[in-house]
């Protein structure tokens, strides 16, 4: 243990400074990840009970960790799955990412939402295919992406017809037009979760 603080501590400042060598970029442990992050974003929470090291920041850290996480030394340039994950106390975005030149490298970046009002930053600037899927995450939770491009839905109909004169009224989608919300009812189908 003594030795891995010291190894940390020696680090700490080239991780702080991105000046980091391949070397150490290919060898990189969840401790450095770990490390790395908690320089940006010290109230970091982690999970390593999985397969992969997943982290929990808070909303307003999102965009400057995951710029982060795209440059030096992690180089993590590919956001392969970004989705949402209803608790019905909370939503979660959950963003898995890894590195294209070491797919060791791997991270899944969770941010919690409040419910009531779903609002975080895009990452389709940092990772294109997030455009999509944010929009997807859109569409069946409900939640919004500030600055996204073209934030609108993809599949399901611009607004419900059984409830237009809501949306009117309040100038937001329905409660409950969120497909994969916990609390979603479909009157027509009979689609109670």
């Amino acid at each position: 243990m003594i030795k891995l603080e010291q190894h940390l501590k020696n680090n700490h400042n080239r991780l702080l400074n991105n000046s980091v060598d391949n070397d150490t970029f290919l060898t990189m442990t969840n401790e450095a990840i770990k490390e790395f992050i908690t320089a940006r974003a010290p109230e970091a929470i982690y999970d390593e009970s999985g397969e992969w090291l997943n982290m929990i920041v808070e909303p307003h850290q999102l965009k400057p960790i995951a710029a982060a996480l795209l440059g030096q030394p992690m180089q993590m340039d590919f956001l392969f799955c970004l989705t949402c994950v209803d608790y019905k106390t909370h939503l979660t975005m959950v963003y898995h990412l890894t590195a294209s030149t070491n797919r060791s490298l791997n991270l899944v970046l969770k941010v919690n939402l409040d419910r009531a009002n779903p609002i975080i930053e895009t990452v389709c600037e940092l990772w294109r295919t997030a455009e999509f899927h944010e929009r997807e995450v859109f569409e069946m939770f409900g939640v919004q992406f500030a600055n996204h491009p073209d934030l609108r839905r993809l599949i399901l109909e611009d607004e419900p017809a059984t409830a237009g004169d809501e949306k009117k009224e309040s100038g937001h989608e329905p409660k409950g037009y969120w497909p994969l919300r916990k609390d979603f009812e479909d009157p027509i189908n009979m689609i109670k979760l």
